[in-house]
């Protein structure tokens, strides 16, 4: 291993639960975390406020450099900034979500963040989720896992996100956007979700946070 300590991707559909399986081991092995899907919804989010559509790649593209993208921690782990200002609860709903699947289709969304998440995470002790942290963000991670879990399972835990901060949450919407998502992100012809050829295929339909967390951990301690 060239760096001091590993980079761990965590990636897989939405709902999985990777952003509390990153924090939580993140924690455990005293490494920084970064919610790479929270710089999309950060861009779903600009656009939507600047009246750009998400389906508009030239605008989005030229837009993302003219954004300030970054993470405070808070006591929940780290949040998204958005040009100095917190915006973690802002991108948290099922729309700025769709948008933020929608957006990162587009090459030239992909290509300007790109760079962002490698500076973030290069010198190693990090765990980064998203959709493609192990296939083209960080191809030569040391530990990669694809983290998935059913349709339904998925929309219950969103369902129960999405309550728990008090936003509007309807179960069958939820699923309908998920499956749409599915069909969306492993179809799109850039950077498809698909699990990374050497990534570690870890199934939490029936796994609790803290044994999926436990199997992360093993894994990162394996490798070191």
């Amino acid at each position: 291993m060239s760096r001091k300590r590993p980079v761990v991707a965590i990636d897989g559909p939405a709902g999985a639960g990777k952003s509390t399986v990153a924090r939580r081991s993140a924690e455990r092995l005293g490494f920084v975390r970064v919610d790479t899907g929270a710089l999309y919804r950060g861009v779903a989010l600009a656009a939507d406020e600047r009246d750009i559509s998400w389906d508009d790649a030239a605008a989005l593209g030229a837009l993302v450099p003219r954004l300030a993208l970054g993470f405070v921690e808070g006591p929940a782990g780290s949040r998204l900034t958005l040009d100095g200002s917190d915006r973690e609860d802002d991108i948290r709903g099922t729309d700025i979500a769709d948008g933020a699947s929608r957006v990162s289709r587009h090459p030239e969304v992909r290509d300007a963040l790109l760079e962002v998440q490698r500076q973030m995470g290069q010198e190693g002790g990090v765990v980064l989720e998203g959709r493609d942290i192990g296939t083209v963000v960080f191809p030569d991670a040391e530990v990669k896992v694809f983290l998935t879990a059913s349709a339904e399972a998925r929309a219950e835990r969103r369902f129960l996100e999405l309550e728990g901060r008090g936003l509007p949450a309807e179960r069958a919407a939820i699923l309908a956007s998920i499956r749409e998502r599915d069909e969306r992100d492993t179809s799109r012809p850039v950077a498809p979700l698909r699990p990374a050829e050497d990534a570690i295929l870890l199934d939490s339909t029936s796994l609790s946070l803290d044994e999926v967390v436990a199997r992360v951990v093993e894994l990162v301690q394996a490798a070191t």
